[in-house]
């Protein structure tokens, strides 16, 4: 698996130079969210607003209305939770096209609750007009920003940084609305996100090995979530559905296939796996066993789901790559 270092920031200057109209403003965290060097290529579109979020939705509205492209930059927990009033009244109400680039979303940071995006999706999701993109890897980085400016409206990206891995093909970018399919079966579909789909993908060759078929989806688009794959998916599957995400489980991925079950009248049992309250600051690796977002929790999630024990361990799983995001 080859690992890509600052993608976004790579991308992001690439993305600037076929939009002119695209400005970045950053809530004083530009190193942190990998736009310095846009700054130095690009002094006159970047725009340093202090740690002062509210204050930076209200200009980006107002800049968006003249024309202007603008992307914020800071950690996710400050693009949701902190300027919630500013985000719905300013920007979401009148449906202006203004990118929310949320960085160490869930608990891909140290930081404790404070700094831990960890309720963003359910809380976006019901906001109006909003377009939510969940980051899996070094492609999706580089494809997501070409997506999100094609919305013309509210986005908001939970982005990865710094050391990443490239799950999928560099010539595969990711789609809007339109889930990823990774292995094909029938007996069990699999949904995942984010950092998560990395621990699915541990699982899935052993699952296989012990005679269960999966349909593993690495989903990235969660708002609209109107995928017509993941219904046909969903519809064919022998024992159900297992969801697994770095978010609450609920209001977010999980909260959303079972409104597609419902809604689709597809009578399949679910199964979500994501965290269970508010976590506590570690390495990223202690928390996704600590808290049951890993691949060994996926595999009992499978058996609660089939009625089988399948006698996987730890060992047997794919090696796990000890990358913590722990810089600031």
């Amino acid at each position: 698996m080859k690992i890509e270092v600052n993608t976004h920031e790579k991308n992001m200057i690439r993305f600037a130079a076929e939009h002119p109209e695209v400005v970045v403003m950053s809530a004083d965290l530009g190193s942190s969210c990998e736009v310095k060097k846009f700054r130095a290529v690009y002094p006159d579109r970047y725009l340093t607003m202090g740690i002062a979020e509210q204050n930076m939705c209200s200009w980006a509205a107002g800049m968006a209305r003249e024309g202007y492209r603008p992307f914020l930059h800071t950690f996710a927990v400050f693009l949701y939770r902190r300027i919630l009033d500013q985000l719905e009244m300013s920007v979401a109400y009148p449906n202006l096209p203004v990118v929310f680039v949320g960085f160490v979303p869930g608990i891909t940071t140290p930081g404790g609750v404070t700094h831990q995006s960890v309720n963003d999706v359910g809380v976006l999701r019901t906001v109006p007009n909003m377009t939510i993109f969940d980051i899996g890897d070094a492609t999706e980085i580089e494809g997501v920003l070409d997506l999100a400016y094609a919305q013309n409206g509210p986005v908001y990206i939970r982005m990865l940084r710094k050391e990443v891995p490239r799950l999928f093909p560099a010539n595969e970018p990711m789609q809007f609305n339109r889930a990823r399919v990774l292995s094909e079966g029938n007996d069990i579909v699999l949904l995942s996100s984010s950092i998560c789909t990395e621990e699915a993908m541990r699982a899935t060759a052993v699952l296989k090995d012990k005679g269960v078929s999966v349909q593993h989806m690495h989903v990235s688009t969660l708002k609209p979530f109107t995928d017509p794959t993941i219904v046909e998916a969903i519809r064919k599957s022998k024992y159900g559905v297992v969801t697994i995400e770095n978010h609450l489980d609920i209001g977010g991925l999980g909260t959303a296939v079972a409104d597609v079950i419902a809604e689709n009248g597809l009578g399949k049992r679910l199964v979500k796996i994501g965290l269970p309250g508010y976590p506590h600051g570690a390495s990223k690796m202690y928390l996704m066993k600590k808290y049951g977002i890993d691949a060994m929790h996926l595999v009992g999630a499978v058996e609660e789901l089939t009625g089988k024990t399948l006698g996987i361990e730890e060992k047997d799983l794919d090696e796990v790559r000890f990358v913590d995001f722990l810089e600031v």
